[in-house]
């Protein structure tokens, strides 16, 4: 997404968004006995291993070590700042104060405005997520059922595992490269430790890019779209055609939840999921405020992630 490659403004300063990202082709937790210790709550015995040189995010694992480092209203409050740089042309046609001669919103429908809604929402689709990850579907992460496929496929234990991966090529290269048929790892310590539905990043970034979508034009055009090189360390002119807000908007959501695919931590219907309850969040943030304001406002109108 173009809100993970251009410039933030950020009050006074500008920042660029290079990042810390890892040293490619190094996969971690692929050892039994680490894979063992990690269950039983040891530290890592490797570090993870950091490129020296900050690049632009360009590939999975840099996404995912994005998504590692990250706290739950970063990226939506860096999108939001990149959206609020753009001017008065960027914001939703049911903006009350878009069209007026002697005014501009502030503390409602302002910057104030959308900036406490998208981080607030961010917080409520988190306390949605965890309820439901353990009060209602504690899934098992990616990781603990790797062991299981590694307990099965050894013959040391008996699981309902479904065939088709069973029989998936997929294991046969991992045990050639590893000697184990566990799932290899980006993050030295794996997942964390709650249950893994609905993903706590897809559920705050569904949350917090739904409001930017119902404060912001979604069919507003990003002036000067860029994209990495491929070497992430530096920005070329995108070429391809228009990029809009309400796109790039969706896809920053898909970034940030798949991200956590890539690492290994979730699967892909805890993120897709997520997205969706989040997105139900916010649509209740911005039901519960609709009759509240003082201006003439006839509700907000976006595109919801299933169209």
């Amino acid at each position: 997404s173009q809100f993970l490659l251009k410039d933030i403004p950020f009050g006074a300063k500008t920042i660029t968004q290079k990042y810390t990202v890892p040293v490619e082709k190094i996969d971690y937790m692929t050892s039994y006995n680490e894979w063992l210790n990690i269950q039983n709550g040891q530290a890592p015995s490797s570090i993870l291993k950091l490129d020296s040189v900050p690049r632009y995010i360009s590939n999975g694992r840099d996404l995912g070590e994005y998504v590692h480092k990250d706290n739950s209203i970063q990226v939506t409050l860096t999108a939001c700042s990149i959206l609020l740089g753009f001017g008065q042309e960027a914001l939703s046609l049911s903006n009350p104060y878009l069209f007026s001669k002697t005014q501009e919103g502030f503390a409602t429908f302002g910057s104030p405005h959308v900036l406490d809604f998208a981080t607030r929402a961010s917080r409520m689709a988190l306390e949605s997520a965890w309820f439901q990850k353990f009060l209602v579907h504690r899934r098992l992460r990616p990781e603990e059922f790797g062991g299981c496929v590694q307990n099965l496929k050894t013959g040391v234990a008996k699981y309902p595992i479904n065939p088709e991966l069973l029989d998936s090529k997929v294991l046969e290269i991992v045990f050639k490269k590893y000697g184990t048929y566990l799932l290899p790892m980006a993050y030295t310590e794996g997942c964390p430790t709650h249950p893994a539905y609905p993903a706590g990043h897809a559920t705050h970034i569904g949350a917090g890019v739904t409001i930017l979508k119902a404060f912001f034009n979604e069919d507003y055009i990003i002036p000067n779209p860029v994209v990495a090189s491929a070497d992430g360390l530096d920005l070329q002119p995108y070429l391809k055609g228009d990029l809009k807000v309400g796109g790039e908007l969706n896809k920053l959501a898909a970034n940030i939840a798949l991200g956590r695919d890539f690492a290994g931590v979730h699967w892909r219907s805890d993120c897709l999921e997520g997205m969706r309850l989040g997105e139900a969040v916010a649509i209740g943030l911005l039901q519960d405020y609709r009759n509240t304001y003082n201006e003439e406002f006839h509700g907000f109108s976006f595109t919801k992630f299933d169209g």
